[in-house]
């Protein structure tokens, strides 16, 4: 079994941006829904996942916002035309035959982790759809990241990867479970989470180097640059702290059981959702789809 876990608001982003200038004839914009759309039917082509979610922020953790008062102030407001495209997404989500997973003063990734331990647990195969660093930390031997942002891409024969291991530790120069004590001491400036003055490179050679965050804080008179040694002893609470704000809460209850996530997409009401949308490939190939769909339930009928 394979379980495919979305992280939707960033698609939403990620589309909005790379699509200009696509409207209905009605003016309403649909540059974001159409690449959402695109983006997961592809996901679904490329995977054949049996399973699958998308995840939605919900607001922010107490704890986190407990811990430093100014996380993620420095984002800017969602643009407005995206945001009666963030609606219609999210109603269309389970058109495509996927679940919608979010909970109140929670993020995506916290719940995107939950779920991923819970499948692990089962030995279901997991595919993270996204490009938060935290999750990041998950990657195994059940745990992959999907990408189609490949450096030899336009050579590569899938036009897509899975990020294992080797991968992850190679972008980062720390296996993936360190990387949440790379970040602790380079912090996040994406999400307002201040570091120690060291940049990330040099913070994972440290980490490499000493084997840990622990090992390092618990050895300072080790660290061979004064300079760095001074930063990292002054700054030692801020690091304790980022720790903290980086970690994934992976505890939280499974808002929806993993065995009620499979994949079935409702074509009739995609379509008519298409429709207005006006998306003329894209409502052709599902309409074709369903065809194809409809002829195959036809023959498992007949036998």
């Amino acid at each position: 079994m394979k379980l495919l876990l979305i992280d939707g608001h960033y698609y939403v982003y990620r589309s909005f941006f790379a699509i200009q200038n696509l409207s209905n004839s009605r003016g309403e914009p649909t540059n974001a829904i159409f690449g959402f759309t695109k983006t997961v039917r592809l996901m679904v082509k490329h995977l054949q996942p049996e399973l699958g979610a998308v995840f939605w922020d919900e607001g922010l953790p107490q704890r986190r916002v407990d811990l430093q008062p100014g996380y993620k102030e420095t984002r800017k407001e969602m643009p407005s035309p995206m945001i009666p495209q963030l609606d219609f997404i999210q109603k269309l989500t389970p058109l495509l035959g996927f679940t919608n997973v979010s909970l109140p003063n929670t993020e995506a990734d916290d719940l995107m982790g939950c779920y991923a331990v819970a499948a692990c647990q089962r030995q279901i195969e997991v595919v993270l759809a996204t490009n938060d660093k935290d999750l990041f930390q998950l990657v195994g031997p059940c745990v992959k990241v999907y990408s189609t942002a490949k450096p030899d891409l336009a050579s590569a024969k899938d036009p897509f990867a899975l990020l294992g291991e080797a991968e992850v530790t190679q972008k980062w120069g720390v296996p993936p479970n360190l990387i949440g004590d790379v970040l602790a001491i380079s912090g996040d400036t994406v999400d307002n989470i201040p570091g120690v003055g060291i940049g990330r490179k040099v913070a994972a050679q440290l980490i490499l180097e000493h084997g840990g965050l622990d090992a390092l804080l618990a050895k300072l008179d080790a660290v061979k640059r004064l300079n760095t040694r001074e930063k990292l002893r002054n700054g030692r609470e801020q690091i304790e702290q980022n720790r903290k704000m980086v970690g994934l809460d992976c505890a939280i209850e499974l808002p929806v059981a993993i065995n009620q996530l499979r994949i079935r997409p409702k074509y009739p009401e995609l379509i008519e959702a298409l429709e207005k949308c006006e998306f003329k490939s894209l409502l052709q190939e599902v309409r074709d789809e369903a065809a194809r769909k409809r002829a195959g339930d036809q023959v498992d009928l007949a036998f």
